[in-house]
């Protein structure tokens, strides 16, 4: 049965109290492993508990390490909420890069109107000037992440729409079609069975594409899950664990902002390992890894 290994028993990335805009939590990062060095794009807010604390405002902001414990950060973030789309900020980002660019797609909340989160897209040289290319999918979607590579002259785009997790095809990131469920809840599983949604976006694997998720139980505990899709037909789902990689087990990620909560929006490859860098609680950050010898699918522990 595979697990992930935490890397610290404590946070690895906390709020700043000095600076408003990242004062109360940060969350739900993507990551870049590039030349050596782990590139962060991180959620923050100004008041922590979204449902509890009232009005927050999301933020984007980077921050750089070489051992993912020791962080330079910018003090002003590099996506804010200045189009209407994300009057209430940009939210959980996940990057890959294809060819020399960054391709970072996140959730635009905008609050106008019940339902108002949108998969958006912003693109980099550096990964931290970006340039929006405005909403991708004009629907009630989100934990989205484009596989890092392209097949046959398209690009596939992993997105949920509940409860699910759908691939999408596009040549030209603004038309996207052949939407297919890969991936539902199941009712049967004491840990997934309310939603699931992707975590980091797919990394390569000998045998095909390694897809860390995040699936939610009925009292709203969220866990991470793995498994692995066909390298060339990402649409078959070869294997999926039948328990979850980690857990909230730590008190930072059990007592938080939300409690019981492990998510992820960020998995990257290393020499010799996959790491996963997730949120506990909605109001730190941690990371865990697994190496890449471990990664194996036991047909015992299969549910596919």
């Amino acid at each position: 049965m595979m697990k992930l290994t935490r890397i610290s028993k404590e946070p690895i990335f906390k709020p700043i109290e000095k600076h408003k805009w990242e004062n109360a939590a940060v969350f739900n990062c993507a990551a870049v492993y590039e030349k050596g060095l782990f590139h962060m794009i991180y959620r923050a807010t100004d008041i922590g508990g979204i449902e509890k604390c009232g009005e927050y405002i999301n933020n984007l902001g980077y921050a750089v390490s070489k051992d993912l414990i020791n962080w330079h950060r910018l003090s002003k973030p590099i996506l804010i909420n200045n189009v209407p789309q994300e009057l209430r900020g940009p939210e959980d980002p996940r990057i890959v890069k294809i060819e020399d660019t960054f391709y970072m797609t996140y959730t635009g909340f905008g609050n106008r109107f019940p339902g108002d989160y949108r998969i958006c897209m912003a693109t980099s040289k550096d990964m931290v000037n970006w340039e929006r290319h405005g909403v991708l999918l004009d629907e009630e979607n989100k934990n989205s992440a484009f596989f890092p590579q392209n097949f046959n002259g398209e690009y596939l785009l992993l997105h949920r729409r509940h409860p699910d997790i759908w691939i999408s095809s596009t040549r030209d990131f603004k038309n996207f079609y052949n939407h297919t469920k890969i991936m539902t809840t199941l009712p049967e599983s004491y840990w997934q069975c309310t939603r699931i949604g992707i975590a980091g976006p797919p990394v390569h694997h000998p045998d095909g594409w390694l897809l860390f998720y995040h699936a939610v139980d009925e009292d709203n505990q969220y866990r991470l899950g793995v498994a692995l899709l066909n390298r060339e037909n990402p649409r078959n789902v070869l294997a999926r664990q039948s328990q979850p990689v980690i857990e909230p087990e730590l008190d930072w990620e059990i007592n938080g902002f939300v409690p019981n909560v492990i998510f992820s929006c960020a998995t990257m490859e290393t020499e010799d390992n996959y790491v996963v860098i997730y949120a506990g609680a909605d109001t730190v950050i941690g990371a865990a890894y697994i190496e890449k010898s471990d990664v194996i699918f036991d047909k015992e522990d299969w549910l596919v």
